[in-house]
């Protein structure tokens, strides 16, 4: 792999964080009035907190952010913040600092989210392989009207109906939560059975709501390579069905399909939001959106900043694998 290739990536990379970053830091600071004021406003409408909390929380920030300097120094302070890894404090939840919270709601987004959307990204494009492929069952065709329909209904929709089927008509699995409150949590059997139980609901509804859309994404680009010339080639040649479906088909198809992997793989931080909350799910989503209703700007923030980067990390891997994936793609120009 050409380093000059690896480093006008990487450079591409940055230039889309240093952006993104930017704007993250703007937002806030756009709304009129003071973010911080707002946030302590509402801390104390609702949970009624003392003043001597609020005036040491409002002199804690203003001190750490400089909200009385100028906006460029703000700036500065606050990519020096980032490089240390240091994304301040919570408002609604003083003095628990955001990197934490964020710490404890990662690993739930990223075992439910990422095992869900690879499931589905999997099953999704070989189903969708096959409906193009000519040798497939015709049995097989009767799917798509119903993939059509999935493909069209939102996660939260199909949360819902399975709640009220699988948890209330049925009362089969839990309907919400990321694990049972009574059960003490350990590195054992019955904790790794329990969490596997309550993810099953919200899993279901992302895979059975996004996997209409892989096997038809998946399905429209097989029929576009079906009458390329190297398909032809391959059966004059006398190669077997499964390898011509599988190596000149399949593999030449998956580009455009690994293209939306990479950016649902870098908004898998931010998660099905509205998924997490229907199911109470300790994830990422439900930490933003508690963040938003609360007016926890530098919780939002901190998760913002960590779906940039996983979104930018994620387009230049699949920018470094291309080539990998398809060898027409080249590394450098001839």
């Amino acid at each position: 792999m050409p380093v000059d290739y690896v480093l006008k990536r990487f450079g591409q990379a940055l230039l889309i964080i240093f952006i993104a970053v930017s704007i993250n830091f703007m937002i806030p600071r756009l709304i009129p009035g003071d973010p911080v004021e707002s946030a302590l406003s509402t801390k104390i409408a609702v949970s009624g907190s003392q003043a001597q909390d609020v005036e040491a929380i409002a002199a804690h920030y203003r001190a750490k952010f400089g909200l009385d300097q100028p906006v460029w120094n703000q700036y500065i302070n606050y990519w020096g913040d980032i490089l240390r890894a240091d994304l301040g404090v919570s408002l609604a939840s003083f003095p628990d600092k955001v990197s934490n919270k964020i710490r404890s709601a990662l690993p739930w987004t990223l075992g439910l989210l990422l095992v869900s959307t690879l499931l589905a990204f999997a099953v999704g494009s070989i189903l969708g392989a096959l409906l193009a492929w000519p040798r497939s069952p015709t049995a097989l065709k009767s799917l798509i009207p119903g993939l059509m329909l999935m493909s069209a209904i939102p996660y939260y929709l199909l949360g819902i109906v399975i709640v009220f089927l699988f948890a209330i008509q049925i009362a089969f699995l839990p309907p919400g939560g990321g694990f049972n409150p009574i059960l003490i949590l350990g590195l054992n059997l019955e904790t790794t059975l329990d969490i596997l139980k309550h993810s099953i609901l919200p899993a279901a509804s992302i895979v059975l709501g996004s996997l209409g859309f892989w096997a038809l994404g998946m399905r429209g680009t097989t029929v576009s390579v079906l009458g390329e010339d190297y398909i032809t080639f391959g059966e004059a040649k006398g190669l077997s069905p499964r390898r011509i479906f599988l190596f000149y088909g399949m593999r030449n198809a998956m580009l455009p399909q690994f293209t939306s992997l990479a950016l649902n793989l870098g908004l898998i931080l931010s998660g099905a939001v509205l998924v997490e909350i229907i199911f109470s799910y300790p994830g990422l989503g439900q930490l933003l959106f508690a963040a938003i209703a609360g007016k926890d700007y530098f919780v939002i923030q901190g998760v913002v900043l960590l779906l940039i980067l996983a979104l930018a990390f994620s387009l230049f891997v699949v920018d470094l694998l291309y080539p990998l994936i398809d060898p027409r793609i080249r590394y450098s120009r001839n």
